[in-house]
């Protein structure tokens, strides 16, 4: 298609006007000192219009023509930037803007390459399949990155679809290239079973490439961006299950590196092809409601540009109509119709400096009447994808609300083109930024999440919870801001800090006040995490973290910890098994230990520990087994006095390997036995539980004779019941007695039982028996209390 000879002036870069136009619906622009000349511009899926205010065309309403454009089948309007087509020609003509001669012809040898490679290939579409590649390379030339990206652009798909070999691609263009070409190649599915097994580890291959080079993920991007553009030639399914991968994956992923105008493009596309029906009524609404709003929109656009130079700032407005799947959402999430949604229109202003952005507010603030709490200062603690702005909703004409957001010139390109504005590849020497920091930091954070998982589904699971859209903002206690998702607790702030912190992890000061691990934490938390070296992870934190380093961190440390745990209990219970029948662990070869946990089923010693330790085999039974493969004969009746040899010690802190029932929740000084319970190691219980001696009837040879060990340190849970004296600040009372033992309360939950009674259960933390009778001789001297009793 033939370039408009009378293209718009971008208000943003030129590199990022295409997806700014494309993602953001600009409709008016404005400066504050000079009166601009009328035009309009259509954009590629959307149909929205840009058209440049002045006095005449505020009072006339908005006005444009459409000369420059060509109308699809659709019904969207094509502009340049979006032929289906692209060039070699218009490809080097970008890249010549910003690369020297010698990088121009490197990226014509790469072409010819690919254009051979993909001889006699076409897309779904009917086009030379070179077209695509081509394309991709000149979205990536528009957000200016290096010669090998643009090479690599070209040939993402030669291994994958020609057989061209990787050395083959290192010896002619070098072996960055060659590494980024294999990043972007997918594995070959016949190696999996299932298409989500395959496609997953395609995500993770392509993820841990990007991990180690950003590059790679920024040219999937613009691979994805031109196929969602294109989408119109696959089949209504396959449409329907790109969109969603493009929803779930690509477009946050877009949006953690900072590219909102690409992050919103890939949306709006992915709706129109995931929710056709959808997409075509709400598009029309939107169209339909232009008219009736224009007026409005006209108001607030002449007295924003009144009031600005008022406050000596000089700027420029920008108005923009909200993405048709922002719209949607919003009409999903809240259940409105679509004339119940006000907000459809918003409106941008460009200032030269940081301190003109809070002068400008204040203009704002002076003209329209601001909505309380929908103010946002992302200039003095910027988004973690590094976007910067101030945002405020102001009632504007008839009641109408509207979103201002306010930011510099840099703060723009940022919003644009994120990560890729920065470019990582910088000259050496020069100082990462901070939103280059954060790239990297999570980048970093995908390496530890690969390396605590073993399965790939289970790794994007892990990455997709970690692509948020909003975030808290919690302060250290060196003043340092961290960026967590809507929803963290202070779990998922310690990991973020440091996997030794988050291991060892026991509770947190929250702004002073003394908070549990579970607690949720808002914008602006200042926390000090308190550790304690003989604390480890809780299998309870996973039902409460949401961040996917600790989840993967913690699955990791259960995984490993779990199975040493099971393997020392294990080789505990073995030993005391074959003491009873006189024989000795330590006194077998390694050789014939082996051979005989092999003979019982077990991969190698370690394993048949673990499987004793986790109740899956039975230790006496074990110990039998070894003893006739040792030539032993007549140890039956020794076997059967086996379980109640010698106790085995419990220590508290063996980990998952041994646990305390909940039935009866035992505690150091209680006299106990356990229950070897198939897949879950040994289970202690109280000697006087009731569900563990009807239990231990039926099953006596799982039931193996514990005993508390010498000294004994930790905090055990028991729980006690107090009927009291019903009447105002009983609670607070009692409450006040438990804290005067030093026990910490967990839980508490209290019930009227009559008129003048109450009962309040309570979960307590107490180190052994006599901590606990400390506190119930208190309690019953208090004359509220009329009953007590350990549950």
């Amino acid at each position: 298609m033939k370039r408009s000879q009378h293209p718009v002036q971008p208000s943003v870069p030129q590199a990022a006007a295409p997806l700014a136009e494309a993602a953001e619906r600009p409709f008016a622009a404005l400066s504050s000192r000079h009166a601009l000349a009328v035009r309009s511009k259509a954009v590629a899926g959307a149909g929205a219009e840009a058209v440049r205010m002045t006095k005449t065309s505020t009072q006339q309403g908005f006005a444009g023509d459409r000369n420059d454009f060509k109308l699809s089948e659709e019904g969207f309007f094509l502009s340049p930037d979006h032929r289906s087509v692209a060039s070699i020609g218009s490809l080097t003509a970008k890249a010549e803007s910003y690369l020297s001669r010698r990088d121009i012809k490197q990226i014509r040898e790469a072409y010819r390459l690919a254009d051979e490679a993909h001889l006699g290939q076409f897309r779904q579409s009917g086009e030379p399949y070179i077209s695509h590649p081509i394309a991709v390379a000149e979205i990536c030339a528009g957000w200016k990155l290096d010669v090998d990206s643009l090479m690599a652009a070209l040939l993402h798909d030669t291994i994958e679809d020609s057989g061209v070999l990787k050395d083959e691609l290192g010896a002619r263009f070098g072996l960055p290239v060659a590494e980024l070409v294999d990043g972007l190649s997918k594995l070959d599915r016949m190696e999996f079973q299932t298409r989500a097994h395959a496609q997953a580890e395609s995500f993770r291959k392509m993820l841990l490439a990007m991990a180690n080079d950003v590059r790679v993920i920024l040219i999937k991007l613009a691979d994805r961006l031109h196929n969602m553009r294109t989408l119109t030639a696959v089949s209504t399914q396959k449409a329907r299950r790109i969109a969603d991968e493009t929803i779930e994956i690509y477009a946050p992923i877009a949006n953690r590196l900072g590219l909102h105008s690409l992050f919103l493009e890939l949306l709006d596309l992915s709706f129109r092809h995931s929710h056709p029906n959808r997409y075509r009524v709400l598009r029309k609404a939107v169209l339909a409601a232009r008219g009736n709003r224009r007026e409005v929109l006209s108001r607030i656009v002449d007295a924003t540009r009144r009031a600005l130079p008022q406050w000596e700032v000089e700027a420029e407005v920008t108005g923009r109509e909200k993405s048709l799947y922002g719209i949607y959402r919003k009409m999903r999430e809240k259940r409105l119709s679509f004339s119940q949604v006000l907000d459809v229109y918003g409106f941008r202003i460009i200032v030269p400096s940081v301190a003109d952005c809070y002068k400008a507010l204040g203009a704002l603030h002076a003209t329209f009447k601001p909505v309380q709490g929908r103010f946002k200062d992302y200039i003095a603690i910027p988004k973690v994808n590094g976007y910067q702005s101030l945002h405020t909703t102001l009632i504007g004409p008839f009641g109408t609300p509207v979103e201002f957001q306010i930011r510099t010139q840099s703060m723009q390109r940022v919003a644009d083109s994120g990560v890729a504005s920065h470019w990582l590849y910088k000259a050496k020497g020069e100082s990462f930024s901070d939103l280059q920091r954060e790239t990297h930091q999570w980048l970093k954070s995908l390496l530890d999440i690969q390396s605590n998982t073993g399965d790939s589904l289970e790794f994007i699971e892990h990455v997709k919870v970690d692509l948020f859209p909003d975030a808290v903002y919690i302060f250290t206690p060196k003043g340092d801001i961290r960026a967590l998702p809507k929803g963290s607790t202070v779990i998922d702030f310690a990991y973020s800090v440091h996997t030794d912190i988050g291991n060892h992890a026991v509770g947190a000061t929250i702004n002073g006040d003394v908070s549990p691990l579970s607690t949720v934490l808002k914008s602006g938390d200042r926390i000090i995490v308190n550790t304690d070296l003989a604390s480890k992870p809780d299998p309870v934190w996973l039902s409460f973290v949401r961040t996917g380093k600790a989840r993967a961190e913690i699955r990791h440390y259960l995984r490993t910890m779990n199975h040493s745990e099971s393997v020392e209990l294990g080789k505990r219970l073995l030993e005391n098994a074959m003491q009873a029948m006189h024989l000795s662990l330590d006194a077998m070869s390694a050789l014939a230990l082996d051979r005989s946990a092999r003979d019982i089923g077990a991969s190698n010693v370690s394993d048949l520990y673990a499987k004793i330790g986790l109740g899956i085999q039975l230790a006496p039974a074990v110990a039998r087994t070894i003893a006739l493969m040792a030539g032993q004969r007549g140890v039956t009746s020794a076997l059967l006095a086996a379980v109640h040899a010698a106790p085995i010690q419990v220590h508290g802190n063996e980990g998952s390997a041994v646990t305390f029932s909940p039935c009866c929740h035992p505690i150091p000084g209680d006299s106990i036995f356990g229950h070897l319970r198939g897949g879950h190691g040994l289970v202690i219980h109280r000697s006087d539980c009731g569900v563990a001696i009807r239990s231990r009837v039926k099953d006596s040879e799982r039931w193996v004779e514990t005993e508390w060990s010498e000294p004994i340190n930790g905090i055990f849970r028991t729980d006690i019941k107090v009927t009291v004296r019903d009447g105002k600040g009983v609670l607070g009372k009692v409450a006040a007695e438990i804290a005067a033992e030093e026990i910490n309360i967990s839980q508490v939950q209290t019930e009227s039982t009559s008129d003048s009674l109450a009962t309040m259960s309570f979960a307590l933390s107490v180190k052994h028996r006599s901590h606990l009778a400390g506190l119930m001789r208190r309690l019953r001297k208090m004359a509220e209390v009329t009953k007590l009793v350990r549950v």
